[in-house]
């Protein structure tokens, strides 16, 4: 990086800190802090949103999907606007009415404390696991980058967001917000616009769309019931409006950024916005990724995307082995390339075959690669992560993008994970003040109190967020991992809500036990793999409506609390 790229990124980040900082200082009251004033408007609340769950993870995580495996992982996103109609007809209203500060209030409206409680935790358990992996999944990757100690990015990251969200709360998060998100959309637009002009002068858009449906990159819609394959379109329709009615409607994360809303009507109006842009701006980022495929058709990638990696084989006895398989690679690109730039101009079904051939080549070098890897550092006695997927986007950016915009798209990678986690930090804290603090261990303080102890809260969040960041290990992808979690959590909490708003017969008693058992189910059916992920929002919904139904049969009647 030279000094451009380091002016832009630190001038950035402390641009956005300081503005945050000085806009929102000085809240006296809870609403203030915890719902901003009410004073957000539906475009506020739209870019809040998204820019709450488009984290780092997204502009990392994604293009690099995108490169290994296609477009089909937009389907993930089909269930969205289904979610955003069926809350704002719903949630919302229900949200506004009763004056909430959380979502969890309403179940001590319609249950009991207890259950009230046991959703709170929840969130708080799978909330604060995701802000961790939010800290560490930019922090990874500029760790390998920039050579710093991968500890000291966590900490410098988790302590830029604490900065601004403990000072003005949930107004903070919105106002920063916005100007994050124009951060992130045009340093991606920029970068997509740049690798378009990096492919070689006979490629132009309609050719580089034909090159990646030539190596099935293209392949949107996947209409199969195959429970191998994670990403179908019936996965995405049906587990993912589960997972986000759960997450949109039930996650405090998200609640608490409509909530600030002036009014019932720009809340809703926020999470349509939400709904309509959020399918494509996925699929823009997943295009982003397959062009990036398409400019390593005719440039030399590397076998293996992670630095660290390639620097610890080198050191090892196995040195000679990968060479040897990276020359091979070498070949393989070159013939690749020939017969790329024929079929540009002259396709044919038995080209598309050689060319298919060619990737199954490609892909068997790069898994013997991951192979080679993991015995060099086992050689090394040391722990270096052999899928390089998240490493993609971030190579391309250093190795290919001018001055100036390495800073700006590392700014893009560092806004997203600060927006992300200061909503989830704001989040927990808010939870943790109100559904914890306030309604069992210090009922009758004054606002300013309540006020003083979401900032410490806050804090206390930020900082067992970083202490995760510095003991996550990336998984199969980091994307994949923050959904995971989410998953495991989030359709036994959709299932209490909707218990709670269409079975009025039913009890707390019931919801609460419920609620314990399909936990305790959920959780192991997917340690043992019972599902793909996502269909897990659906099981654990499902499961928790039968099991509380069933309770309930047993439980002599009581009065039940109801909302109306």
């Amino acid at each position: 990086m030279e000094s451009l790229d380091w002016i832009i990124l630190i001038g950035t980040l402390l641009a956005i800190v300081g503005y945050g900082t000085w806009k929102t200082t000085g809240s006296q009251n809870v609403q203030d802090y915890i719902r901003g004033g009410n004073q957000a408007q539906w475009w506020t609340i739209g870019l809040s949103v998204m820019a709450t769950q488009a984290s780092a993870i997204t502009f990392l995580s994604t293009p690099g999907q995108a490169f290994n495996d296609g477009m089909g992982f937009v389907q993930f996103y089909f269930g969205l606007p289904i979610a955003m109609i069926i809350i704002c007809m719903v949630f919302i209203p229900l949200y506004h009415r009763l004056k909430v500060y959380t979502a969890y209030e309403f179940l001590e409206n319609r249950f009991d404390l207890k259950t009230r409680s046991l959703t709170a935790g929840l969130f708080l358990v799978q909330r604060g696991l995701a802000a961790g992996i939010t800290i560490y999944a930019p922090a990874i990757i500029l760790s390998a980058v920039l050579g710093w100690s991968l500890n000291q990015l966590n900490i410098i990251i988790g302590v830029l967001v604490i900065i601004y969200t403990v000072s003005g709360g949930t107004k903070a998060v919105s106002v920063t917000q916005k100007h994050q998100m124009a951060v992130i959309f045009t340093g991606m637009f920029i970068a997509f616009f740049l690798i378009l002009s990096y492919l070689p002068d006979n490629i132009n858009f309609s050719n580089a769309l034909d090159i990646a449906a030539v190596n099935n990159k293209m392949n949107i819609l996947d209409f199969s019931f195959d429970f191998e394959n994670r990403y179908t379109f019936w996965s995405g329709i049906i587990g993912g409006t589960f997972l986000m009615l759960s997450y949109f409607g039930t996650d405090q994360s998200q609640v608490q950024r409509y909530l600030s809303g002036k009014s019932l009507r720009e809340m809703q109006l926020g999470l349509i916005f939400n709904g309509l842009l959020k399918v494509p701006m996925q699929f823009f980022i997943l295009l982003v990724g397959v062009m990036v495929f398409v400019f390593y058709q005719f440039n030399q990638a590397p076998i293996h995307f992670n630095p660290h990696a390639q620097d610890v084989v080198a050191a090892s006895s196995f040195s000679d082995e990968f060479k040897t398989l990276e020359n091979e690679q070498h070949e393989l690109f070159e013939n690749k390339k020939t017969l790329l730039n024929t079929y540009v101009t002259t396709p044919s079904e038995d080209l598309k075959q050689e060319i298919s051939k060619l990737n199954t080549l490609e892909k068997t070098n790069r898994d013997q690669a991951k192979i080679i890897l993991e015995q060099a550092a086992n050689e090394h006695q040391t722990k270096i992560e052999t899928n390089d997927k998240d490493y993609v986007f971030i190579h391309f950016i250093l190795n290919n993008l001018p001055r100036g915009l390495i800073g700006l798209l590392l700014a893009v990678i560092l806004s997203a994970a600060m927006s992300s986690t200061a909503s989830e930090l704001n989040a927990l804290a808010s939870t943790t003040s109100i559904d914890i603090y306030k309604r069992s261990l210090a009922p009758d303080k004054d606002d300013m109190h309540y006020v003083k102890a979401t900032k410490w809260f806050t804090l206390a969040w930020g900082i067992l967020a970083i202490f995760i960041a510095c003991f996550a290990s990336l998984f199969d992808n980091l994307i994949q991992l923050v959904n995971i979690i989410g998953s495991v959590f989030y359709g036994n909490v959709l299932g209490i809500f909707l218990l709670a708003f269409f079975f009025k017969h039913v009890k707390a008693n019931a919801v609460f036990t419920a609620a314990i058992i399909t936990q305790a189910i959920v959780i192991y059916g997917w340690y043992f793999d019972w599902m793909p992920y996502l269909w897990l929002n659906l099981f654990g919904c499902t499961l928790v409506i039968m099991i509380a139904l069933c309770i309930q049969l047993f439980i002599p009647k009581q009065n039940v609390i109801t909302t109306e």
